[in-house]
This record gives structure tokens, C-alpha cells and sequence, in this order.
């Protein structure tokens, strides 16, 4: 890892002689009238089994019920250590936009995507991003971050010979690293609230711990400039968590300040993910869920922000019940 590395979360936090390792980069974009969205995850698997280590970039856009999985040898894989710029294959990536270029499998997918105007997690001297002082852990099955709540988009997407516009749209990117991720999770996003500063993404997942595990969360609310951190190491507090397979609402809250959450889950594509560096986990995401969202003041009871997310991203992944279990 590179010195300072934990403070630039967006970097390349591995190296491809890793093993029982993953890192992925997950990309949302959505267009201008919200008719179309996609995600592009661009990553490393580093297997324990080497010969099964490869770079990957994956594809899906909402209403297909599918994605596509486009394997590339390692060699394939190149990663800037100072800033976010990784290839792979003909395909480019960074926080200010993306270049794909492939053809596999009679599939082609094309893009040119620039982004203006990103809104990260803020990153201090103590708390290097979304994970907080949980970053500094060492060995922990899997770190977080969010590397823009909320951005412009300005370009296109073509895939297969069929052309669409983005420009003006709105982006999301975050990314996961480590060696698998959690074995129980929700994660829950949206930035198309009726109030165009207005962005919020978070999880609640089972973590690993000295040979147990807890119960952890990380939620940002990015509202008129300013990210409101709900988290584990913040001391916010979950309750009331209540999920079933198309609803999951909760309320978190701190010292100063409460959200409601409700979440309704619309029908996704099933992706691949990582267990031990092994992309062979199926998990189901969706792109055009909805999140009810109600923040307030718990001095007065004043509501500061109340709507609802469209085009949000919603997934529960693994036995649920248990993360709402260690809640109580």
C-alpha cells in the first residue's frame, strides 16, 4: 500500500500479488429525464487460487433484468499510485470520468463520460473517509468508501450499436476492498431527491470482530454542501429495523439529529461479487428502487428535509434478519 494511501480512498489500495483480495470501483449514472440508468463496476479479483486472478469490469442497466461480466487477464490491469486512475483492457477510470471500450462475447459496449462537480465523504487527518477511524484496523474483511455522493454527467453510453444520451444526468461512486464482503448486508442509495442537493447512501452490515461480529453501519445524508455521518464509530444508534423481501425501513439517529428510512425495492439484475478475492457470489441489485427519507432535529422536532429517492439502489444480500438481531 502506498504511503498516505488510507487518505486518498479512491487510489488503489492493493497490489496484484495479493491473495484472497478484491478491490471494485462501482459506477452509477443516470440520465438526464431518468429513463435510463446503469452501473459499471470496474475491479480485481485475486483469488488464493492464482491462476484464477483476473480484472473485471461489469454492466447493467436497469429494466434488463441482466448484466454482463467482461473478464480481463491481469496484465490488463494498471492503476495510477498517487491518484484514482485505473485501466483495464482499452477502458479507463478516474473521478473525472470514464472510457469503456469493449467487445466480448458478441457483446459491445462503448462510453464516454466526463464528471463535473463531485461530492466525496469528507477525508480528515483522523477520519480518512466513510469508514472513520475503522480505516486504521488492520485485516478487516472489508473497507468502504463513498467517492462522490453526487455529480454531473455530461456524454454517452452505446451498447450494442445503440446510442443514449447522459449528459446532464447524475452520477454515484463508491468502492469496496478487501477480502470479501459482509456475509448479511442492506445498502441503500439515491441522489434524485426533489432537493437537487440532496444525496444519501449507506449500509448496515454484519462485521467480522475478534471472532465474532457486530452489527455495523455507515450512513451520509449530503444536504446543501454538508455530509450528516450516521455510523458505527459516530455513535448513532439503528432501531427499528424491519425488512421483507420488497420493504426495509429503520431509523437512525444521534445526539442532535434523526432519520426515517423507508425503502421500497423494485426488481434488479443479478451481479457478481467476492468471497476470499473469488468473484463467485450472485447477489440481486436494483437501479430504480425509491427511499423515503425524513430528516429532523431531535431538539425541536423540526424536520430540516423531507422526500423521496428515485432511481436508488437497493440490495439485501445474505440472512438479514440476523444484522436486525444484533440491533436489539
Amino acid at each position: 500500500m502506498a504511503l498516505f494511501s488510507l487518505w486518498r480512498p479512491a487510489v488503489f489500495q492493493g497490489n496484484l500479488r495479493k491473495s484472497g483480495y478484491f478491490e471494485g470501483w462501482y459506477f452509477k449514472n443516470v440520465s438526464c429525464d431518468e429513463r435510463t440508468a446503469c452501473a459499471v463496476i470496474a475491479g480485481v479479483s485475486l483469488p488464493r487460487e492464482r491462476e484464477k486472478a483476473h480484472a473485471f469490469i461489469q454492466f447493467s442497466r436497469a429494466g434488463e433484468g441482466r448484466s454482463s461480466f467482461f473478464r480481463y487477464p491481469l496484465s490488463e490491469f494498471s492503476a495510477d499510485r498517487k491518484t484514482f486512475a485505473i485501466t483495464i483492457g482499452s477502458s479507463r477510470f478516474s473521478l473525472q470520468g470514464l472510457h469503456l471500450d469493449i467487445d466480448q462475447d458478441g457483446e459491445m459496449l462503448r462510453a464516454e463520460l466526463e464528471f463535473r462537480g463531485i461530492h466525496p465523504w469528507p477525508v480528515t487527518w483522523l477520519s480518512p473517509g466513510a469508514m472513520g477511524w475503522y480505516a486504521f484496523v488492520p485485516g478487516m474483511e472489508c473497507y468502504h468508501g463513498v467517492l462522490s455522493f453526487n455529480h454531473a454527467i455530461h456524454g454517452w453510453f452505446e451498447k450494442d450499436g445503440r446510442r443514449t444520451d447522459y449528459s446532464g444526468g447524475k452520477g454515484y461512486i463508491e468502492k469496496d476492498w478487501g477480502r470479501s464482503m459482509p456475509g448479511s448486508w442492506i445498502w441503500m442509495q439515491s441522489n434524485h431527491f426533489d432537493e437537487p442537493t440532496a444525496s444519501f447512501s449507506g449500509s448496515i452490515a454484519k462485521i467480522p470482530w475478534f471472532g465474532r461480529y457486530f452489527t455495523g453501519y455507515l450512513f451520509g445524508f449530503y444536504f446543501q454542501g454538508k455530509v450528516y455521518r450516521f455510523t458505527t464509530y459516530t455513535g448513532a444508534r439503528v432501531f427499528d429495523l424491519r425488512v421483507n423481501r420488497d420493504l426495509v425501513s429503520f431509523v437512525v439517529e444521534d445526539a442532535d439529529s434523526r432519520m426515517e428510512v423507508r425503502g421500497t425495492r423494485a426488481e434488479g439484475a443479478r451481479l457478481m461479487a467476492p468471497s476470499r478475492g473469488d468473484m463467485t457470489v450472485r447477489i440481486m441489485e436494483t437501479l430504480g428502487s425509491r427511499i423515503e427519507l425524513r430528516f429532523s432535529r431531535k431538539k425541536d422536532n423540526r424536520i430540516i428535509y423531507e422526500g423521496t429517492g428515485r432511481n436508488a439502489g437497493l440490495e439485501y444480500v445474505g440472512d438479514v434478519r440476523e444484522l436486525a438481531d444484533r440491533l436489539a
